[in-house]
This record gives C-alpha cells, structure tokens and sequence, in this order.
C-alpha cells in the first residue's frame, strides 16, 4: 500500500528528470495503473477517494512522458550532431534576361 501511495504523489520535474530510465518507466506504469484503477471505479458509479486524483494521475502520466521526450530528442540531436554532413557550397543564379518592352 504504502508504494502505491508514493507512486500517486506529484512529483516535480526535477525530481522526475533526476531518476534514471528505469525509475522513470516504471513510475509511468505505475501510474497508469493508479489511472486505469480510478476510472474503472468510476465507471462502476463508485465515488473516487479524491475527486481531483483522476485529474491528477493524467498530469503526472503527461509530465513523465514529455521529459522522456525530451531527454531522447536531445539523446538524438547529439547523435545526430557528431554525423552532420558538410554544408552545401552556395550555388549561383542563373542570370535572366530582361525582356525588352516595345
């Protein structure tokens, strides 16, 4: 009882982007969870414990996954930093001739 409790707690950015990967995966299971056992209880026309914890449970679930986003886009970006090709030389116009008006 007392893990799951810690799991529904909010937790901030930092101490979300501080976990390793593994903490971080399992805390989003973990939550999502937490999130199915609510709304079946809601759906049952049960009242939940805390009216705002289905509310709550769908911001931790949106916060864990877009700082898993961004830490593997920036994984990503310094992959693709060390690859980058050379740049292109600039190319030229081509000169076009004016027509001439009569």
């Amino acid at each position: 009882m007392t893990e799951r409790k810690k799991a529904r707690t909010m937790k901030s950015s930092k101490e979300i982007r501080a976990m390793t990967l593994k903490e971080r995966s399992e805390s989003l299971e973990k939550l999502k969870e937490d999130l199915m056992h609510e709304r079946g209880i809601a759906s049952m026309g049960g009242a939940p414990m805390s009216p705002g914890k289905i509310r709550q449970l769908r911001k931790s679930i949106s916060r864990h996954l877009t700082i898993i986003g961004e830490i593997s886009r920036a994984e990503a970006a310094k992959a693709n930093e060390k690859k980058k090709a050379p740049k292109p030389k600039a190319v030229k116009k081509k000169a076009v001739k004016k027509k001439k008006e009569e």
